[in-house]
């Protein structure tokens, strides 16, 4: 499944509401499992964002629907990047021309 980077900053108003927030990424994670992904891993972070999980969807479809509900709850902004697995590095390299 393909695996995922998604970088968090909170927005004025999810800031403001900080001890909802982790009511929120538990309703997040929950909305991921119903689409058929995970959050694997989930970190507070310190310096340009405020958060980052690592995250599986199905394809990059499903994972854009999610992110697109995450936003317009109100409390996030999100930058995500995809991301290979060790083995599927050396199988890109492999075919590397």
């Amino acid at each position: 499944m393909p695996t995922y980077l998604i970088f968090s900053k909170w927005t004025e108003q999810g800031i403001r509401n900080i001890k909802e927030s982790p009511k929120r990424l538990e309703l997040g994670k929950q909305k991921l499992k119903d689409l058929g992904g995970e959050i694997k891993a989930f970190y507070l972070t310190l310096g340009d964002d405020d958060m980052v999980a690592v995250a599986e969807a199905p394809d990059d479809e499903t994972l854009a629907r999610h992110l697109l509900w995450l936003g317009s709850q109100g409390s996030v902004t999100t930058k995500t990047v995809k991301v290979f697995t060790e083995d599927e590095y050396r199988r890109i390299v492999a075919k590397v021309a």
